[in-house]
């Protein structure tokens, strides 16, 4: 048997287990053990160890449990609570304003925590009641809530760019400054189409009443700027370091840890049991990602072991004869097929052992790519039938919004997604610019 015939049996074997419900890590790890010690016996056990040891000495996963206390922090003290109630406040008067609103504050949750599930939290616990109980289109605010936590995986410090940078061994700053344009211009997209579609259609999003307007004084408007402020000083104090030179970016992730702290402890919110939540969840996720980095590592070297990814270059370029920007775009026609059945981080460890050595050896940038894969995941998680998204609305959504619901809802948002999608592809220094502007690359 051949070494590209073995390379398709363990990719596919893989891919088998995981789509059979089997945990990531322990799909990927069990596969590459058995298939390391078959090729090459018990000194096969040394190529993934090596890939794997590699890991323990690379600073940026510091970053990731800091990133992720730092969300958990602000979700369980309540300072996501605040943001919400400002731009209630000050965005309500305006006709579908409070949905551009909520975008954002999912945006900004789901950035600071890194993971979108918890700016879906977020989303379903405080926005979804009150857009409800005033009159909002129950299909506009699902799509609301779900695209904006999406974006947030765009945006700084993104854990999905994180895992893209240790597996790609691509500097997670760079990665950061480059999807922040990207994210940015999404995010526009997105609350000029709340905003149209609000406006030609009144009842879909309507604006405060007059009433509501009379008991919302400006004493309480500028009481709940001054509460609704700390996330966002929060988010621009680690960004604004990190961008000027100040801090590093282990630093930047401890003083949002700490930031967030202490401003839970201001606002007399860091109980026991908030700490107790916080310090669980984050321990529970960072040794998940953990687990699901090491496998990807041991798998892929021993996938690049075998040849794979020099047989998969040699078939598309010299065999099939497509040119590098059609391989690309098969590439991301991939992670949409994939994304409809897999996480993003299933796809990740799928892909990256053959992807990311091709992306480079045709000339892109890898930096450019793991903005189209972060891109590119957030279409798959609102991709029905097995779209994440789709499954945590549900799960969290009240009984008067079905799944037919929730799928319908999603169409506009995923389209502009892939609007945004085919922009970056063909213009790659909207997410390039930024870098080589940072760090001169």
């Amino acid at each position: 048997m051949g070494y590209t015939t073995i390379a398709i049996l363990m990719f596919a074997t893989m891919m088998l287990m995981l789509v059979t419900g089997q945990r990531v890590f322990a799909a990927i790890g069990f596969i590459c053990s058995i298939f390391a010690l078959s090729l090459w016996g018990t000194g096969g056990v040394e190529i993934p160890f090596s890939a794997s040891i590699n890991l323990l000495g690379w600073n940026p996963l510091l970053t990731l449990p800091m990133f992720i206390f730092l969300g958990y922090m602000l979700s369980e003290s309540g300072l996501a609570n605040d943001l919400y109630e400002m731009f209630y406040v000050w965005m309500g008067p305006l006709r579908g304003g409070l949905a551009a609103g909520t975008i954002v504050i999912m945006v900004i949750v789901s950035a600071l925590n890194g993971l979108s599930v918890a700016g879906m939290a977020v989303g379903n616990s405080i926005a979804l009641p009150e857009l409800l109980r005033r009159n909002y289109d129950k299909r506009m605010v699902t799509g609301v809530i779900q695209a904006g936590s999406t974006i947030g995986l765009m945006i700084p410090p993104s854990i999905v760019l994180v895992l893209y940078g240790v597996i790609a061994r691509v500097p997670v700053g760079q990665l950061w400054v480059a999807g922040i344009l990207p994210g940015l211009m999404l995010i526009c997209m997105f609350i000029g189409y709340v905003l149209i579609r609000s406006w030609i259609n009144p009842e879909l999003a309507p604006a405060m009443t007059q009433e509501e307007r009379a008991n919302t004084t400006w004493a309480h408007r500028f009481r709940m700027l001054r509460a609704g402020v700390v996330p966002l000083v929060i988010l621009f104090l680690m960004t604004g370091l990190f961008l000027m030179g100040i801090t590093s970016l282990v630093e930047m992730a401890a003083v949002g840890a700490v930031s967030t702290t202490v401003a839970a402890a201001l606002k007399r919110r860091l109980t026991p049991v908030v700490i107790r939540r916080t310090v669980r969840k984050t321990l529970s996720v960072t040794c998940m990602f953990m687990w699901i980095i090491l496998a990807a590592l041991a798998f892929g070297a021993v996938f690049d072991g075998l040849g794979a990814t020099k047989a998969l270059e040699f078939f598309l370029r010299d065999e099939l004869g497509l040119s590098p920007f059609t391989i690309i775009v098969i590439m991301q026609i991939s992670f949409l097929i994939m994304g409809m059945f897999l996480d993003d981080t299933a796809m990740l460890i799928l892909v990256a052992p053959l992807y990311i050595p091709i992306v480079r050896s045709l000339g892109f940038s890898p930096v450019w790519f793991g903005v189209l894969y972060a891109l590119t995941t957030q279409v798959a998680y609102m991709t029905p039938p097995f779209g994440y998204n789709l499954f945590l609305m549900r799960a969290m959504a009240p009984p008067e919004i079905t799944l037919a619901d929730i799928y319908r809802s999603i169409i506009p948002f995923a389209l502009l997604l892939m609007a945004g999608l085919g922009i970056l592809m063909v213009f790659p220094q909207l997410s390039l610019w930024l870098p080589g502007l940072v760090y001169g690359v």
